[in-house]
């Protein structure tokens, strides 16, 4: 079985640049780069990774890039680009000249909740799709509406949803986070991510028992085939070692069959990434 972490993160810490990362988050207030989390992929038998942007730059995405061409294990970038650009075309055609783009996302969670609602930013993620690239929809649960019509209007695109949503997972299940989950899920080119769950539990306490409801809603809404193992490598560390936020997800899909397993812990990633034989 190939395994590929499908959502981590990079960066040379900069308090300025970096302010979300603030003093209640000292575990990550340092630098993160692949010299840090190959040896923790091994140990884990995880073949390799995905790396997500963190910073709206392109500064960032081509340091992610750089990255992936100097460590095989790095299998492709999900960069940033500027959505709404004149020069969008120009700048996606620039890219994609490198194999190892695969994605763009904008951290939507930042925005104003009609954010995806806007005809600027459809128009930007609708150009994304004749070059092959995805797109990941970073958002809290409340956001879920917005990108529900964006994925809407948007037939053509591929997109992944990251982290559930970030539902509040001490709260327990909400039931419009339940049924918005399922609407975005009848859109067939929609993924989502099974990652960033421990860091949305109160003061960062959790029991494994606590995702099992949140698991159920979205493998039963996206079905075996379009769900994707990925840690939020560093950002979990702020509430769990990256062994114990694997075992949630492992432990979860144990009864799954192998294929079933496979496909969650690494064969959706490589599929909906386009992550290259060759890189693999």
């Amino acid at each position: 079985m190939i395994k590929i972490d499908a959502h981590q993160h990079f960066w040379q810490f900069d308090p300025i640049r970096d302010a979300w990362i603030d003093d209640t988050m000292k575990v990550i207030r340092r630098d993160f780069l692949p010299e840090d989390l190959q040896p923790v992929l091994l140990a884990n038998s995880v073949n390799g990774c995905v790396a997500v942007q963190a910073d709206q730059s392109e500064t960032e995405t081509d340091f992610l890039l750089q990255l992936a061409a100097e460590n095989s294990f790095i299998k492709g970038v999900v960069g940033w680009v500027d959505l709404v650009a004149d020069n969008l075309g120009e700048r996606l055609d620039h890219f994609v000249k490198n194999p190892l783009f695969k994605g763009v996302r904008h951290i939507a969670q930042a925005e104003a909740d009609d954010y995806f609602l806007r005809k600027d930013v459809q128009k930007g993620i609708s150009q994304l799709a004749p070059f092959g690239l995805t797109y990941d929809i970073l958002v809290y649960a409340h956001q879920l509406p917005s990108a529900i019509e964006l994925v809407r209007q948007c037939p053509n695109q591929q997109f992944v949803l990251d982290h559930i949503a970030k539902p509040e997972i001490s709260e327990g299940i909400s039931e419009q986070w339940r049924a918005e989950i399922k609407q975005l899920a009848a859109f067939e080119n929609v993924s989502c991510k099974l990652s960033g769950m421990v860091t949305e539990t109160k003061d960062f306490q959790w029991n494994q028992s606590d995702f099992t409801a949140f698991l159920d809603v979205v493998v039963s809404a996206f079905g075996v085939d379009r769900v994707l193992y990925g840690s939020d490598w560093p950002v979990c560390l702020l509430a769990a070692q990256y062994r114990k936020q694997l075992a949630i997800v492992e432990d979860y899909i144990d009864s799954f069959s192998e294929d079933e397993q496979a496909k969650i812990m690494g064969g959706n990633a490589i599929e909906f990434y386009n992550l290259t034989a060759e890189k693999l």
